[in-house]
């Protein structure tokens, strides 16, 4: 079970008790779940029954216990249990399981895994300065929402400067607006876009600019263009590139990715390959959480942390045999997730606007 399906699970017990009169209070149009913080009980954990509770008329204490008995008999829910005032603690039966339908999921829906339409009922219309960061920013901004179903368009207030369409950005109109806007003003790059250009290139200058958080003066300086680790945005395409050599290698030696099912002996699904997983597995929800907080730097930093994981599992659980060892399960599960891994970077860095090489 994804964080996504669980989402849906505990929106469906919501329903459940309303439609069944154990609980007389309107159904959220969406329920969030996070991973667990360090220390606390289960795998992740949910607010719903604190928010419910006032519309109830109950205690949250109460919402909690009527909405765990749903939760609890729900395929691939191994238990739920109720903590501090009100908040649902989920333990996932099978975790094997839950990563093949991660690993399934990021092959069957490919650059678009953690797109939804979780905001198609919502139409914006952002409006930036005639700067460079501000018009890179609408732009992520506006993308991330597309991709979570939302609709709109962006303006600026004055004719956008011409070397823009090089960065990737065009707007939709320019000049005053009648109708409410929604401003994107970053902190300024101190420099115009030709400048970022011709210093950097459009990928390096995209990412610099969208790297820091709105608030934060953005680095622009020449780190962006290092080939090695210290450079995040070199990691993340590395990681990219050599995931991509991983599948042309395995090709090589005659054998595919597949995640193998859970249970067999001995199991293939490596405990390095844990915070890979669980990165994968919390990918839709920060682009989730990037659109709604008009955030496109967390993203890019989704995007570090998975290729940091990723170089992490490679190198303790190498997906390609070494010498004359065989192709084993072992191998063929490693190979899906290096994939997986490969997929969600591809996507991420599309959704900044910057291109994904095959090969560095």
């Amino acid at each position: 079970m994804t964080p996504a399906e669980l989402s849906r699970t505990v929106l469906h017990a919501v329903r459940r008790a309303v439609d069944e009169d154990a609980l007389r209070a309107p159904v959220p149009a969406r329920v969030r779940v996070e991973r667990t913080r360090p220390g606390g009980s289960g795998d992740y954990a949910c607010a719903v029954a604190l928010q419910l509770a006032g519309p109830a008329a109950l205690p949250a204490l109460e919402v909690a216990r009527i909405l765990r008995e749903r939760v609890a008999a729900e395929p691939g829910v191994g238990r739920v249990e109720i903590t501090g005032p009100g908040f649902l603690s989920f333990t996932l039966d099978a975790p094997a399981e839950s990563d093949r339908a991660v690993l399934a999921a990021v092959r069957e829906q490919g650059l678009a895994y953690g797109h939804g339409d979780a905001l198609r009922d919502e139409i914006h219309q952002f409006h930036h300065a005639r700067e460079v960061r501000a018009a890179v920013t609408a732009q992520a901004v506006f993308r991330l929402l597309v991709a979570q179903g939302a609709r709109g368009r962006t303006t600026c207030e004055q004719a956008p400067d011409p070397d823009w369409v090089r960065l990737g950005v065009t707007v939709d109109a320019y000049g005053t607006s009648p109708v409410p806007l929604t401003e994107i003003r970053p902190v300024p790059a101190g420099a115009t876009a030709g400048e970022l250009l011709e210093r950097l290139g459009p990928d390096a200058a995209r990412w610099g600019l969208l790297r820091a958080a709105g608030h934060d003066r953005a680095a622009l300086g020449p780190e962006l263009l290092v080939q090695g680790e210290a450079n995040p945005l070199f990691r993340v395409r590395y990681a990219h590139a050599r995931a991509r050599a991983l599948t042309r290698g395995a090709a090589l030696l005659g054998f595919t990715a597949e995640a193998a099912p859970y249970g067999e002996s001995p199991t293939p699904y490596d405990a390095a390959a844990r915070p890979l997983l669980d990165l994968m597995a919390d990918h839709p929800g920060v682009l989730l959480a990037g659109a709604r907080h008009r955030a496109p730097d967390r993203v890019a930093r989704q995007l570090e942390a998975v290729a940091h994981a990723f170089f992490d599992f490679h190198d303790s659980c190498p997906p390609l045999p070494a010498g004359d060892e065989k192709p084993s399960a072992a191998h063929r599960t490693r190979l899906a997730i290096a994939e997986a891994a490969g997929t969600v970077l591809a996507g991420g860095l599309s959704l900044l606007g910057i291109r994904v090489p095959e090969h560095l």
